[in-house]
């Protein structure tokens, strides 16, 4: 008599243990096979529904995330942890009602869920309501004092409410249980620097760097205090850290900012270029989670975007419009491709740069004759004093004198078309100010 080979209960969960383990120590393919090993003896299996679908959202495939978690609820509907991790992938597709519903219904089930009141906390401060999330940020410390993140996010929270003190004793409050963490590090640098307490802040970046002497956080926004070894550009590593690091809340973040750069980007191209005919081949520089794509793609009939964010750039591709996403610095991709755009377009990422000569080089030689470049800057009065171009400032971006954009913008034989002073967007109620401009390529160097 033939023995069965039907799995046993025994053996489905050792192999879920596994994926599990796999899982957990970064082993992404290997997980998902043995999870979809899983699904395939028991389809219904909640655990590796969920779990499948927390790592469908990892890879940036928030659809098929969204799908597998939300059958897991079917079949186990009072597990909080499901409700938790659905809001969490609604955050990432922009859905913010269901990502609250979703939040909310946890904290139904598991009252004390300490995930999921973070999670509504910072969803409530990203959506202006200022007050839900200082309430429900302040539970979560109350429940669990040692939960550096909630101190993070609270400090978060009272920076853009322009609450300086207070984001400030909530950075010491955290330190105290993770003295370690550099997003609180930077973060309490940051809020002395904004309020004028410069000394406080180098001592915030030089005893980070005393602790970790290759850190290249502390040691670009030191530079910014201190004003010694500036470099002419962010270093990659800083912007790519530092994007990856929030690339899930950017959008959200920036929409509680009212970020105005994508669409006042976009709007120079019409104004530039007409009804848009799908006939450009058109480069979105420093596309970050690509805000501007759906404002450049109708005029592309390839529509390119370059980011140094891996995580950003996982967001971009949910957008569905571009034709190529790219890894890699914008110099080195705009002088790998002369003369292979009509448009570039580039809102809020050359504020990264402080020299703008070799940008401007670049990418005259990436367009064509006649080609268009747009792009932003923040800005600083020509008459401020300032005997350079550029400054880098505490919170880790340059800005630049009209003059000086203009004398790059020439020598690099562009042609200026339009400069404008424009709000970019408002930080703890303030707007920022910045340059639009527009220029084209007239003669070839």
């Amino acid at each position: 008599m033939q023995a069965s080979t039907a799995p046993t209960s025994t053996s489905i969960e050792q192999q879920l243990q596994q994926a599990m383990q796999q899982h957990g120590a970064g082993h992404l393919d290997a997980a998902l096979a043995m999870y979809q090993g899983v699904l395939a003896a028991r389809p219904e299996h909640p655990d590796a529904l969920h779990l499948s679908g927390v790592l469908h959202a990892q890879r940036g495939r928030h659809d098929d995330a969204l799908a597998l978690i939300s059958r897991a609820i079917e079949v186990s509907p009072r597990e909080a942890m499901f409700h938790n991790n659905l809001g969490n992938v609604q955050v990432e597709r922009g859905d913010f009602d269901a990502a609250e519903a979703s939040y909310v219904r946890a904290l139904e089930l598991d009252a004390a869920r300490l995930d999921a009141l973070n999670n509504l906390g910072v969803l409530m401060s990203r959506r202006g309501r200022a007050d839900d999330a200082e309430k429900l940020l302040l539970k979560v410390i109350e429940l669990a004092p040692d939960f550096a993140d909630a101190h993070q996010n609270l400090a978060s929270h009272h920076m853009r409410q322009g609450h300086y003190t207070e984001a400030v004793q909530q950075c010491f409050d955290g330190l105290i249980v993770a003295p370690r963490d550099g997003a609180l590090r930077r973060l309490l640098g940051m809020a002395y620097s904004t309020m004028g307490m410069n000394d406080k802040a180098v001592e915030v970046y030089r005893n980070w760097l005393a602790a970790e002497p290759g850190n290249t956080i502390a040691r670009y926004h030191l530079s910014a205090c201190t004003g010694d070894a500036v470099p002419e550009r962010a270093p990659d590593a800083y912007v790519a850290q530092v994007f990856d690091s929030f690339a899930r809340s950017f959008d959200a973040k920036l929409g509680s900012l009212s970020y105005q750069a994508p669409a006042l980007g976009t709007q120079a191209v019409a104004r530039h270029l007409g009804p848009p005919a799908a006939a450009l081949d058109v480069l979105d520089a420093g596309c970050g989670t690509g805000l501007c794509g759906p404002g450049l793609a109708p005029y592309a009939r390839r529509l390119v975007g370059v980011d140094l964010s891996i995580g950003m750039l996982a967001k971009a591709r949910l957008r569905a419009c571009y034709d190529e996403l790219v890894q890699g610095e914008l110099v080195a991709f705009l002088q790998a491709r002369p003369q292979a755009f009509d448009v570039i377009v580039s809102t809020d990422t050359l504020n990264y740069f402080g020299l703008l000569d070799a940008c401007a080089a670049a990418a005259a030689a990436a367009l064509r004759r006649g080609g268009l470049f747009v792009f932003t800057l923040e800005a600083h009065a020509d008459d401020d004093g300032a005997a350079v171009g550029h400054r880098l400032h505490g919170h880790g971006r340059y800005s630049h004198r009209r003059a000086y954009v203009v004398a790059v913008l020439e020598d690099a034989g562009f042609d200026v078309t339009e400069m404008q002073q424009v709000v970019l967007r408002m930080e703890a109620g303030e707007p920022v100010n910045g340059w639009l401009v527009s220029a084209t390529v007239g003669r070839k160097t």
